[in-house]
């Protein structure tokens, strides 16, 4: 911290000193408005736009609105937004970006803004990362939004063009940034003004606003129209290469002399991931093809099918670039893990990989319409998100968006103790050192979850943790579809999970465990289905016989690990400390009976017979054993 900043506070701090008496005056009608019977609380939403009508500004009436969604959000959801929660709002309204830590509740937040501005009738978009989180919020949160007269909207995928825009036509729509992004696109592809779904970008609030403003801003999304390129070559070129010889070198300085006499026919740069083909690979090729010369224009699509072929054999890994799932191949981000669908390699590199990989040969596709994140969300007149983590992007957002950076309080002081960053001199060291650390919280119980960059980096680190024993869970693209599951369980006494930096995002890590996935993993062992669990699990208005049973049986098992977890806390409290009772040394631990309930306390248990001999050998070494 600057000598500036010591003096006058950081720029949140001074930003924060104008909106901390709109927040009082919100505080100051608490009784009043808990006084209203529901009928007059409702009437408040007709009264406001009446008067946004007559004169007045989004500013005039917030108080008296947020101080509406506090004392309805009480009375639907049981939820009471606490006083750094109205912060977030006003930083939200104002168009800012509220950087808010984890768990201090955004999705709650959210409902502040954007009920105020919905009543402006231009609509407002929540944008989150995934499908699951919009349907969830649109349920949840659209509770209050219904409950005060307003309808809401969802945008997931698979909906019918009507669908979509009866979702937008809503006065509050929830939805991803892809769908919305690509909503966009088909409606500057329509011919007739009956065939738009969306009705403007008045005002868009981004959930992670960072991973989707930053780490996305330049992903092109693209709708693409079939090629009339035939497939038959991709098939051809695929026979030739795969009788091919590579030789495979670290960097390109290190590339010998190319000449005939290389064993090989084609050389992979493994740092700059390119395949070259040697003079015995072109030879080779032009005797497949019956051609003069390789290199005359008049082959060079020929030459392309060749270099995508031999790039599809050299440089791209099954498992680590991509995946084969259903029949597809679908490409793996190299940075997250995570498996993305829709997506295609270009320049035909991924129908390259297709021919290897001996699955239907998709014909290439043609750009009809396409849009970057970043161009997307600077149509909305204005602009605002939430995340755990934006000063990092602080330039980038003011730059790019024309976006400032608040910094909200947390409603208690934050009880992680975040450790500055160790350097290590070699990648072997850093690896020892995490894999002792690993092993030290393991051995007390504590849950792990260790983040990589990487998925290459997420395997290495999970071949170092088998070698030493250590159960593990391990998330990258091949369990993807237990993502969500896999993290909420990082809680658990003893867990250690190694995930790339994404995974995960959005889903809660509850120490003990997340009592809602293991519910939901007793209602499949039930046998329900994916569809009853997911409104077993939801907050739909329903009067389905079935639905209803299920979440009673959903809610009973919530209850009931949530009784474990908070019992295994009162154990845990106290495992493994050593006391003095009346003279004797005491310790608790683990009856090795617990065995036979629980397998996963293995661990543990040899964990405190362990601590046991060690502090009888260290009593017989001062009495008389």
């Amino acid at each position: 911290m600057g000598f500036f900043s010591k003096m006058f506070g950081s720029y949140s701090d001074r930003e924060l000193k104008s909106i901390y008496p709109i927040v009082d005056k919100i505080e100051a009608m608490a009784d009043e408005y808990k006084a209203m019977s529901d009928a007059e609380l409702q009437a408040k939403t007709p009264e406001f736009k009446t008067r946004l009508q007559s004169g007045e500004t989004l500013d005039d009436i917030l108080p008296e609105a947020f101080a509406t969604v506090r004392e309805a959000s009480r009375r639907v959801l049981g939820l009471y937004p606490y006083r750094v929660q109205l912060v977030g709002g006003v930083v939200l309204h104002q168009g800012r970006i509220a950087e808010m830590k984890t768990g201090e509740g955004k999705t709650l937040v959210a409902t502040l803004p954007a009920y105020l501005n919905a009543l402006t009738g231009n609509g407002v978009h929540i944008v989150t990362v995934n499908d699951y989180l919009a349907k969830r919020d649109s349920e949840w949160m659209g509770k209050v939004h219904r409950f005060l007269g307003l309808t809401v909207g969802l945008i997931v995928h698979d909906l019918t063009s009507e669908e979509r825009r009866k979702a937008y036509a809503a006065d509050i729509t929830y939805g991803t940034n892809n769908e919305m992004g690509f909503d966009y696109l088909r409606d500057n592809m329509a011919i007739y003004a009956s065939e738009l779904v969306q009705r403007g970008h008045a005002f868009a609030i981004v959930d992670e606003v960072d991973s989707i403003l930053i780490d996305e801003a330049r992903t092109p999304l693209i709708i693409s129209g079939m090629g009339e390129k035939s497939t038959e070559m991709y098939s051809r070129t695929e026979n030739l290469v795969r009788g091919f010889r590579k030789k495979v070198i670290a960097e390109s300085d290190d590339k010998e002399e190319e000449d005939v006499n290389v064993d090989a026919d084609y050389i992979v740069d493994e740092k700059a991931k390119t395949a070259t083909l040697t003079a015995r690979g072109v030879k080779k090729a032009e005797e497949y093809f019956g051609l003069e010369n390789l290199s005359d224009p008049e082959n060079s699509t020929i030459a392309h099918h060749i270099n995508q072929a031999i790039k599809a054999h050299g440089t791209m890994k099954r498992d680590i670039d991509y995946v084969i799932k259903d029949g597809q191949v679908v490409i793996v981000d190299e940075f997250t893990g995570r498996l993305m669908f829709g997506r295609r390699y270009s320049d035909g590199l991924h129908q390259a990989i297709e021919a290897k990989e001996h699955v239907e040969v998709a014909r290439e596709s043609k750009t009809l319409a396409t849009i970057t994140f970043q161009n997307y969300f600077r149509l909305y007149g204005k602009l605002s998100g939430m995340t755990g983590t934006a000063l990092t992007e602080e330039e980038e957002f003011g730059t790019i968006y024309n976006l400032d950076i608040i910094e909200i309080p947390t409603n208690h002081p934050i009880a992680r103790i975040d450790d500055p960053d160790v350097v290590y001199k070699t990648e072997a060291a850093k690896y020892r050192a995490v894999i002792e650390q690993v092993k030290a919280c393991h051995a007390k119980g504590q849950p792990v979850l260790v983040g990589t960059v990487s998925i290459e980096k997420n395997e290495k680190l999970s071949y170092l943790l088998s070698r030493e024993g250590i159960k593990h869970n391990l998330l990258n693209a091949k369990n993807h579809e237990k993502e969500a599951e896999i993290v909420a369980q990082a809680g658990k006494l003893g867990a250690v999970t190694v995930a790339t930096n994404m995974a995960g995002r959005g889903t809660d890590i509850m120490l003990g465990g997340n009592a809602e996935y293991m519910a939901k993993t007793d209602l499949r062992k039930a046998g329900l289905s994916d569809e009853l669990i997911a409104e077993a699990t939801g907050y739909a208005e329903t009067d389905n016989e079935e639905i209803l049973a299920a979440r009673k049986l959903f809610a009973e098992r919530m209850a009931y690990h949530k009784a474990i977890i908070k019992e295994d806390f009162k154990i845990t409290a106290e495992h493994g400390k050593w006391f003095q009772r009346g003279g004797v040394q005491m310790t608790a631990i683990y009856h090795p009976s617990a065995l036979l309930r629980d397998v996963e306390k293995r661990p543990e248990t040899f964990v405190d017979l362990k601590s046991i001999q060690a502090k009888v050998r260290e009593l017989c070494e001062h009495t008389e054993c």
